[in-house]
This record gives structure tokens, C-alpha cells and sequence, in this order.
């Protein structure tokens, strides 16, 4: 054979294979510069605004609560630490600083790991690919998005630094547990600000990125302590530690803090509400990815206050109701698999000392019951008047009765009970109380008279069994606390506190369109009447027939008219049950009308937010002019609270004044613990099936409700003063610790003259029996009652008055 033929056929190959491969250049090319004119603009990354937090803060600056998609908080590179940096290059991306968007030698490397391990085992992207990848494009697994990465890599290292490189990557990683980026994860993992964290923090969060769940501080603490110990010993060969540093930085002792949820205790019911503002003002979108910055009246300390004054009287309130027995009672060969679970429960709950939490009895006597929690035990001691008792513990198997049935409370071993974890013992066991969950369900809300600040705002038991609230959203019967209100438009009317009425038995008839006659006799609470009495103790003993008289005398529309000026909203009956609080109406209208009292005779508006601010700074919504110097600009709004005043100084004092009678001398008497002036009010409905307890003190008016949602009775002689008050004087007590004690203003135009309590006309100022009274200008009586005879039955409204 010649080497002529051979010699063309090589030609023909070589040329065929020059060009396929010519062809497989211009392909490629082809394929790059269409690829790369279907990339987005990496400029767009120069206005890095992902979607970040909105944080809602207290009236101190304590975040209260967050609404997010993705929990993030950016932080410039300047707050970032050196450490924190060294960390997440050596982890992720060791020659980050050399290289300009791709990393060969590490996909190669890769590559080698993959195959052999005959899987995906380890990826070659560098940091400005990983930023691509979340930025820039979708999620997909194929080659193509690896060849999108490279190129977008390279355009990135060309439009931007480094510094602004680890910006966007430092700041868009997700770190696992709801937490993006380096601040979120900090807070979540370490409770510390990124600044504050140490080396070994650092390097823990640099183990994050590769797989989040599996190295998970709060579930997989010894993994991610795996993955520390690698970080640290590649900033060790990458020459950014001395061995001593890794050294240490590994022995340090780390405390995770979990965060398992992002909004205070105790303050879901008032944030509820701001979110819903902020929804229906500013949409959904920009609350949950716009970062706003929300700032709030709430007092934090007086919220937490709120809620545990709620829930402890609602406790107290249900105990006096008696023992319903355990939860559930467990078969023996299901208690193990129950307590095992139970155990990381335990760890929770012993961190937070008067958690509720199940526990298992297993065993006692007269005096103590013994209950399993988790893998600990505890003793629930027993007194003599034990609320739930007398108790006595059955043997396994045996059938559960309550008081009811038996009039002991008989509990089988295996019987689930809620207890509460009174302390942990040096002997590791637990001291324990018996508890059960309230079935009634309880409001307070409390705001500042001169400004309508909601402080405080408790809606029900627990926000995370119940989103109703009841501050705002349950119209319930005032009974008794709607008095002073009768009183006030009295006193408008010509009637001083010293005027004397009768108290005396009431008959109203009424013919129905049937033709059937009914009659209507109102009585007092305890079933009395009490004769000639005085306006200022008809209202401290809360004599329903002298308010109902009243109320006959002034005019039921009138009164009606009244209580809408002085903020109650809800529907109100035009007919004399009103003078016993047969309108129902919500916690915050009533405290809305107790304000006008402190606050002298004007109403203000309740608020919520003080001011709004967008992710950069920019003020959107604000009650203070000066938060707009030239005025609001587009996009922003100035709130302007509406104050009002709505009857005068000197009536609203003197109400204010008959309700501190209340206190000292009538049914608010427990609100004297307070150890200050303090006007207030009970509230009971003739069924006992709603309780209230309404007042103030100069600075701070405060309502609280209780009652059952499913209305019926809350219990033999379950009235404001034994059922809602003792949750205001607890909250109130705690309110008013940083507050000076300050008597209420007395306007100028108050008179003060001697009065006979049994006539409510003047006698001299030496009169031993004399009580000193108030009397709007112009009101005071002018006769002596020496000079007059005795009031006589057949005299039946203010015998103080002059005749016209």
C-alpha cells in the first residue's frame, strides 16, 4: 500500500477535525452569547434590597414583635467583624480574594470528590457564584445554570468589589431556622448582634451554609460542633489563626439561645392589632418584605404586667370554681412512651420559672401528690383546704371521679395533670402546684388619659388558643360600671353629690301588644332599700333603684346622647334598664369614657402607633408635626388624633370625686391597696355573668372584664369587686410603681361647703357630724337644715334643690 492515500486520509481527518472543532468554537460562542444576552443585569445588585423584617417596637424601644417571609436584617460590611469574614471564606471559598468569579483548581478538586465518591459530595462555586445563584437566577439543578453562574460570576467581579461581594452574600444566606443572613442568625442562634460575637460563634455560623438543618445548633449540637472544628481548621491552614486561637476558640463553653418565637410574651393581642393597621394601610406585600420600623405606645413592662394580672386572676378565678379532675388518664404501658416525649418540653419550661406543663401521677396520700415530668420527679404538696380537695389517689385502672360526684377528688395513678413548676430543687426534684386551665376568659386594657396611648392591652387568656379580643372585638353588659356615666349627665342636670333620694321599692308596668301585662320591680343587690340616701352613697354602694330614678328624672335619651359623647359607640337601650348597664359594650369604649373623667372633661382617640418609618429611614406615618418640618410630602401622613372636650372640668372632676368615694367607702374597695388617689368603679350584671372593674389614677385608666365567651354565670357571688378587680389592683400595682401619687386636679371653680349627709343642705362649719362636700359653681345648697324638717317619703328627687 502507498503512503499517498494514507498521507490524504490523514489530511481529510485532520481538516475534518479542525473543523468540528472550529465548529465547536463557534457553538460555544453561540451558546455563550446567547446565554449571556438571556442573563439578567448584575448593576440591578448595586441597590441590594432584599426582603427584610418589620420590626414593630415597644414605647421604649424593645422589639415586640416581627413580620417577615424571610427573617433578615442587612448590616453593612462595616458591622461585620474580621473573624466573622475569615470564617465564611475559609469554609466556603479559600482563594475568595484572588480569584475573579470562578475558581478552577476548586471545581476540579470537586469534580476528582464527586467521582470518586461516585455522587455529589462537594461543589466547586465560589462566594460571587453562590450570590448569583440566589440573586440572579432560578433554583434549577441542570449544567445550564452552573454555565449561567460562571458567566454572571465573572460580570460580578467585574461591576463589583469584593467588600460589596460579601455584602450581598453575607447578608442573602440562609442560615437555618427562619434566619437569612449573618445579623438574623446571630440573634437567633447567639441572641448578641453580629459585632458581639466571639470566634467560636463565628465559626459555628460558618458551618451553616453547606447544610443548615443537618448542623442545626438547637437540634444537632455535637454535628455543628463537628462543623466548627472544621471551620477553625481551615482558618488555621488559611493562616488567619494561630493554633492557640483554634484552640480556644474550641474549648469555649457556647450557649444557644432558641428563638422560638419572635414576639414578646404576653403582647400577641396589641401587636395583632397593629398588624392589621399596617395591612390595611401600607398592604401585604410591604409588611412582610418592606422592613418597616413601627414604634408603638405600648409600655412593655405594663403589657407583661397586663397579661400575667389576667391570667392569674382567670387561675384564681376557676380554682374557686373547683377541681374538673386530670387531663386524661394513661394506661400503664403508655406512661413511658408519654414521659419521653415530654422531656424536651421539660428543658424548655424549666428555663421559664411558673410554666404549665403535663405531668403523670405516680403515687401520694393526704398530704402530697407525687407526678412524674419528663425523666424528673416532683411533689405537689397538699393543705388541709386545698383548693381541689380533699384528694385521694386510686390505684392504676380505676375510673376518675370529681367532687361533683363523689365530693372527693378521686385521681387513679396514670392520671395526667397540669401543674405548674414552682422550683427546681437542689436535689433535682421539682416543687409543684396543681393548676388547671380557666374556662372563663378575661380583657384589661389600660391607656393614658391626656394623650389615648393604649399602654397595655390584654384581649384573653392566651392569644395562641383565641385571636379574639375581647378589648375590642366583645360587647358585653356593663351592669354597674355604667353608673358614673348616669351620674355624670345627672350632674349636668342640676343634681350635686349631696343630693338625698329616696331609696325606696319601684313598680313598672307594661301592657305587651298581646294585651298581657308584665311588671318590672328593680331591687338592690343585696335585696334592700336603704330610704333618704345621699347621690355620693347611692353611687359607692351602687344602689341600682336610686340610678334608675335618676335616670327617669333626666331623660332616658338624654343619658343615652351622653354616653355617646363621651366615646361609647355600641347600640344603647332607650328604656331604664340602661341605669343597670343593659347595653353591652367593649373594654376599650368604656375605658375610652373613664378617660374623659381623668383627663378633665376631654376625650381623646386610643391609639396604637406613634410613628412608622420605611427601611430607609423616611417617616410614613407619625402623631408628631415635627416629624414633618415643611409638612407631609407624598407618601406621607400626618395622624391627627381628634381631642375633644365634652363636658366641663368641673363635672368630670366631680364624677372623678364620687368615684373615689367608691373606693374609700364602696364596692371598690380593694383598689385601696394601691395606697393612692384612685377613682374606680365595679360592674356586675344581675346574672353574674359578667364582672368589671373600671378606674384611674391621674395618669393611667384601666379596665378589666371577666367572663365566659359561651355566657352563663360566673359563680356564686362572683361580682366585679371579687372577679375583675383583683386583676386591676395586681396590674395597677406594678403600673404605677414608677409613677408619683398625685391627687387629682381640683378645678378653680370647685366649691367646697359643710353639708348634713341626712339632708344634703348646709350646716355650720362646727358641726361635728358635718361632711365636707363638692359643689360645682353655683350648685351648693343655700339653705341650712336647721331650718328645715326631715325629708318625708312622699319627697322623691333632690330635696337639696332651690325651686325655680
Amino acid at each position: 500500500m502507498s503512503l499517498l492515500p494514507l498521507s490524504k486520509t490523514l489530511r481529510i481527518a485532520l481538516a475534518a477535525g479542525a473543523a468540528l472543532a472550529l465548529a465547536g468554537v463557534v457553538t460555544l460562542i453561540g451558546v455563550y452569547l446567547y446565554v449571556a444576552s438571556t442573563l439578567p443585569r448584575v448593576d440591578t445588585l448595586a441597590d441590594y434590597r432584599p426582603p427584610i423584617v418589620t420590626r414593630v417596637l415597644s414605647g421604649d424601644g424593645a422589639v415586640i414583635a416581627e413580620f417577615s417571609r424571610e427573617r433578615r436584617i442587612v448590616v453593612p460590611v462595616t458591622r461585620l467583624p474580621e473573624r466573622l469574614i475569615q470564617a465564611f471564606v475559609a469554609a466556603e471559598d479559600a482563594h475568595f480574594f484572588e480569584h475573579r468569579g470562578i475558581d478552577l483548581i476548586s471545581i476540579l478538586r470537586a469534580a476528582l470528590k464527586n467521582l470518586k465518591a461516585g455522587g455529589i459530595v462537594q461543589g466547586g462555586s465560589t462566594i460571587t457564584q453562590q450570590v448569583a445563584k440566589s440573586l440572579l437566577l432560578t433554583p434549577e439543578k441542570k449544567f445550564s445554570r452552573k454555565f449561567k453562574e460562571a458567566i454572571l460570576a465573572r460580570r460580578m467581579e467585574r461591576s463589583l468589589s469584593k467588600e460589596e461581594i460579601l455584602f450581598l452574600y453575607l447578608n442573602q444566606i440562609y442560615l437555618g431556622h427562619g434566619a437569612y443572613g449573618v445579623q438574623a442568625a446571630a440573634e437567633n442562634y447567639f441572641a448578641k448582634n453580629v459585632e458581639e460575637l466571639s470566634l467560636a460563634e463565628c465559626a459555628m455560623l460558618a458551618g451553616l451554609p453547606q447544610a443548615p438543618s443537618r448542623y442545626s445548633p438547637y437540634r444537632h449540637y455535637e454535628r455543628a460542633r463537628d462543623r466548627q472544628r472544621y471551620v477553625l481548621d481551615r482558618m488555621l491552614e488559611e493562616g488567619y489563626l494561630a493554633a492557640e486561637e483554634a484552640e480556644a476558640a474550641l474549648a469555649e463553653e457556647l450557649t444557644i439561645h432558641p428563638r422560638t418565637n419572635a414576639h414578646i410574651a404576653g403582647a400577641a393581642y396589641f401587636t395583632e392589632q397593629v398588624r392589621r393597621h399596617l395591612e390595611t394601610t401600607y398592604g401585604e406585600e410591604q409588611l412582610y418584605t418592606g422592613g418597616l420600623e413601627v414604634h408603638t405606645t405600648m409600655n412593655l413592662a405594663m403589657q407583661q404586667a397586663a397579661q400575667a394580672a389576667v391570667r392569674d386572676n382567670l387561675h384564681n378565678h376557676d380554682k374557686r370554681q373547683g377541681y374538673r379532675g386530670p387531663q386524661r388518664v394513661l394506661p400503664p404501658e403508655e406512661v413511658e412512651p408519654f414521659l419521653l416525649k415530654q422531656q424536651a418540653r421539660l428543658e424548655k419550661a424549666l428555663s421559664l420559672p411558673g410554666t404549665l406543663i403535663e405531668g403523670v401521677l405516680s403515687g401520694g396520700d393526704a398530704g402530697h401528690l407525687e407526678v412524674r415530668v419528663g425523666s424528673l420527679r416532683g411533689e405537689i404538696p397538699l393543705s388541709k383546704k386545698h383548693w381541689a380537695g380533699p384528694i385521694t389517689v386510686l390505684p392504676a385502672g380505676t375510673p376518675p371521679r370529681d367532687r361533683a360526684e363523689s365530693g372527693r377528688t378521686e385521681l387513679p395513678i396514670g392520671s395526667v395533670l397540669l401543674v405548674k413548676l414552682e422550683e427546681e430543687r437542689e436535689d433535682g426534684s421539682l416543687l409543684l402546684s396543681l393548676e388547671q386551665r380557666p374556662e372563663a376568659q378575661g380583657a384589661m386594657v389600660a391607656l393614658a388619659p391626656g394623650t389615648g396611648e393604649v399602654k397595655a392591652m390584654v384581649g384573653g387568656y392566651d392569644f395562641g388558643e383565641s385571636q379574639f379580643n375581647r378589648v375590642l372585638q366583645a360587647r358585653r353588659l356593663p351592669g354597674s360600671a355604667i353608673k358614673p356615666i348616669i351620674y355624670a349627665a345627672a350632674l349636668d342636670k342640676g343634681y350635686t353629690p349631696a343630693t338625698i333620694i329616696l331609696d325606696t321599692p319601684l313598680i313598672y308596668k307594661e301592657k305587651k301588644e298581646s294585651g298581657e301585662e308584665t311588671e318590672w320591680k328593680p331591687k338592690n343587690y343585696g335585696k334592700k332599700f336603704y330610704g333618704p340616701t345621699p347621690l355620693r352613697k347611692a353611687l359607692a354602694k351602687s344602689y341600682n333603684v336610686i340610678t334608675i330614678k335618676i335616670l327617669e328624672d333626666i331623660g332616658v335619651g338624654y343619658a343615652a346622647n351622653y354616653a355617646r359623647k363621651l366615646g361609647i359607640t355600641s347600640p344603647i337601650a332607650r328604656d331604664l334598664t340602661l341605669a343597670l348597664g343593659s347595653s353591652a359594650l367593649t373594654p376599650l369604649e368604656l375605658a375610652t369614657a373613664y378617660a374623659v373623667f381623668a383627663n378633665g372633661g376631654v376625650r381623646v382617640t386610643p391609639s396604637y402607633i406613634t410613628r412608622v418609618l420605611d427601611r430607609d429611614g423616611r417617616v410614613l406615618e407619625s402623631v408628631d408635626p415635627g416629624d414633618f418640618p415643611g409638612g407631609p410630602e407624598e407618601g406621607q401622613r400626618l395622624v391627627q388624633l381628634p381631642a375633644e372636650r365634652v363636658i366641663s372640668p368641673e363635672t368630670a372632676y366631680l364624677v372623678t370625686n364620687l368615684m373615689e368615694s367608691v373606693v374609700r367607702h364602696g364596692t371598690g374597695w380593694r383598689a385601696k391597696a394601691l395606697g393612692r388617689p384612685v377613682a374606680g368603679k365595679t360592674g356586675t350584671t344581675n346574672d353574674l355573668k359578667d364582672a368589671w372593674f373600671a378606674g384611674f389614677v391621674p395618669q393611667l385608666a384601666t379596665v378589666s372584664w371577666i367572663g365566659y365567651d359561651q355566657e352563663r354565670p360566673l359563680g356564686k357571688k362572683e361580682t366585679g369587686s371579687k372577679a375583675a378587680a383583683p386583676a386591676w389592683v395586681a396590674f395597677m400595682k406594678e403600673a404605677t410603681e414608677d409613677l408619683p401619687p398625685i391627687h387629682f386636679p381640683v378645678p378653680d371653680a370647685i366649691e367646697f361647703r359643710p353639708v348634713d349627709t341626712e339632708t344634703g343642705l348646709l350646716t355650720p362649719e362646727d358641726n361635728l357630724e358635718a361632711s365636707i362636700e363638692v359643689f360645682a359653681p353655683g350648685t351648693a345648697p343655700t339653705r341650712y337644715a336647721l331650718d328645715e324638717k326631715r325629708p318625708q317619703a312622699v319627697d322623691f328627687f333632690k330635696l337639696d334643690l332651690e325651686e325655680n
